[in-house]
Order: structure tokens, then C-alpha cells, then sequence
């Protein structure tokens, strides 16, 4: 969840991003994340990245008309590729609201040079509007053990749902019915968890959310939770057994005192089959802008996944 994500060119480590998302086509990784009509990099390395032309220059009409107040600034993308073309999912709304909207657009490349490059128009997937108890942004996509197709999202509310999409139309089986309920906090945690991700990985499908706050510079307190399910849908239990739904979530990664708030997680597999974590983080040498991180994603004899510890210089410093 953002109202913002300035861009720059330059190693992983200072390339300004919010809400990152990572995919591969031809041996070139493209970089995705909340800004103007969505910010997109590019790289060859992962550590280098370049700004390319952002998605839209100019966003759909209907995102300003379904959704007043809102802005060029589309948050948190979700990319995947199927039926021969890339889906670019984006959330469309305003800071601290649920009057939101997810968003789709297609393509079949992601390579600007190509006669054939040219982001369509899908229109809205799902949205909610203040009655509801729910905040249609932050879209992940996941697949089940039959292969079926499903959207994760949610912010703050009552928390992280999901609907099954048809492939045909990449928006949900059934519009009219309610989302599932995957994973909340209670109010006495500002019900303070969005931002999903769904691996499956070992006979078992991981949920990845951010607990609380981000967007306020080196005074931001995200940090990265995880649970596991049998089933797609649920129940989430963490590590020790606590029902995501009831509040639990195993911590991932917090912040140090160079990177607050670290948070938003995608996680993509590398050309050798390496699972990597990429987030953003606020640099509190940098004023608090928020920066690209990507870790390697390790899992233990149990098989479950953690980050290597921080380096001791970032834990060590002193501001």
C-alpha cells in the first residue's frame, strides 16, 4: 500500500521503489512497482537496474471515475504470464480508504522494442466501496493443486481475502459472490495486515503479509509474516500454530536501523531454480526513501522459509 514510489537507475541497493514485483522473459528481469502509471526497470543482474517508459503514460478514464480522489499513481502491481500474454494486476484508490479497485491490463511481451509491445485495458477485476468490510487492493496471484487460478488481496479492514479468476478473462468465476476470508488482525492491532503473497512449495501453499505500518518514511514499522496451509484457501496457521485469521504470522524479516519498515514481499525463481524475497525498505541514510531489496529465500529442515541474518553493519549502525 502506497501513495508513492519515486524512480532512479542504479544499483539494487539505491533504486527508489515501492511494492516491487519480479518477472523474467528472455534472460531479462523486469521490475514492477507503485508510481505514474506504473514504474518499470529493467536488468540483466538484478543489481543494476534501468528506468524504462512507465506502463501507462497516460491511466484508464474509468480508474479517476470509479474511484474520486484517485490518481496517475497506480499501487502495487502483480504480473504473471498465461494464455500467451502477461497480466498486469494494479490497485486504484486513495490513502487510508476502501473505496478501491483492482485493475487488469495485458501484453504479449514485456520487451519495448517489439512491434508487438502494447499494454491493453482489461478494466476492473474486483472493487469495494466504504459499506464494504474489505479493501480491494494489493492483488497476488497463486495456483492451486488443480491448477486454478486465484487472486489474494486486502489492506487493514478485515483483512487479506481471495477470489478464483477465470483464465479466460483473468477477473473472478463468480463477481457477485463475497471474497474469502484468509488472514486478519484484530482492532487492537489497528487490524493492521495487507499486502499478501501466496508460494506453493512442499505439499504446502505459504502466505506472505505485511504487519503494520508503511508509507511513513524512517518511522515505518512494516515487517514480513508467513503461514502455511494445506489448501489454497485456508486455515493459515504459523509456526506455532496460530490461525492467520485469529492474528498469527511467523516474522519473516524486520527492519534494522539502516532499513525501516520492511515490507510489501514478491518473490520470484531465478534462472537455476533460486527462490529470492524483493521488497522495499526505507533508508534512514537517505532520508527515508524507500529502496529495492532482494534477498535469497532459504528453507530449514522443517521447510520453513527464512532470510539470512542482516549484516552486522547494517544492524550496527549508528545514525
Amino acid at each position: 500500500m502506497s501513495p508513492f514510489a519515486p524512480g532512479t537507475t542504479g544499483p539494487c541497493d539505491q533504486t527508489r521503489v515501492h511494492d516491487p514485483v519480479i518477472v523474467r522473459e528472455n534472460g531479462v528481469y523486469y521490475l514492477f512497482s507503485t508510481g505514474r502509471g506504473i514504474a518499470l526497470h529493467s536488468s540483466r543482474d538484478r543489481k543494476t537496474w534501468t528506468r524504462a517508459q512507465r506502463v501507462w503514460e497516460e491511466v484508464p478514464s474509468w480508474t479517476g471515475e470509479l474511484i474520486p480522489g484517485s490518481t496517475d499513481h497506480l499501487w502495487a502491481p502483480e504480473i504473471a504470464f498465461w494464455n500467451v500474454k502477461w497480466h498486469l494486476y494494479y490497485s486504484v484508490s486513495t490513502f487510508g480508504k476502501n473505496r478501491s479497485a483492482i485493475g487488469l491490463m495485458t501484453n504479449l511481451t514485456l520487451d519495448e522494442s517489439r512491434a508487438d509491445y502494447k499494454w491493453h485495458d482489461e478494466g476492473v477485476v474486483v472493487q469495494s466501496n466504504f459499506s464494504d468490510d474489505f479493501n480491494a487492493i494489493d492483488p497476488a496471484l497463486a495456483r492451486d493443486e488443480n491448477g486454478k487460478l486465484w487472486l489474494f488481496f486486502g489492506s487493514f479492514w478485515s483483512g487479506i481475502k481471495a477470489v478464483e479468476l477465470d483464465e479466460e478473462n483473468g477477473k473472478p468465476i463468480a463477481p457477485d459472490a463475497p471474497p474469502l476470508a484468509i488472514a486478519r488482525r484484530s482492532s487492537e492491532d489497528h487490524d493492521a495486515v495487507e499486502a499478501p503473497y501466496v508460494l506453493r512449495r512442499g505439499g504446502w501453499f505459504w502466505l506472505f503479509v505485511s504487519f503494520d505500518a508503511c508509507c511513513r518514511g524512517v518511522d515505518s514499522t512494516y515487517n514480513i509474516r508467513v503461514g502455511r496451509a494445506s489448501q489454497i484457501t485456508g486455515p493459515y496457521f504459523d509456526r506455532e500454530g496460530r490461525p492467520m485469521l485469529e492474528g498469527g504470522g511467523t516474522l519473516l524479516r524486520a527492519g534494522t536501523q539502516r532499513w525501516r519498515g520492511t515490507g510489501h514481499n514478491s518473490i520470484f525463481e531465478d534462472e537455476a531454480g533460486r527462490d529470492f524475497v524483493v521488497y522495499h525498505a526505507y533508508d534512514a541514510l537517505e532520508r527515508g526513501f524507500s529502496k529495492l531489496r532482494i534477498e535469497p529465500l532459504a528453507w530449514d529442515d522443517e521447510g520453513w522459509p527464512n532470510l539470512p541474518r542482516v549484516p552486522a553493519d547494517d544492524e550496527e549502525l549508528t545514525l
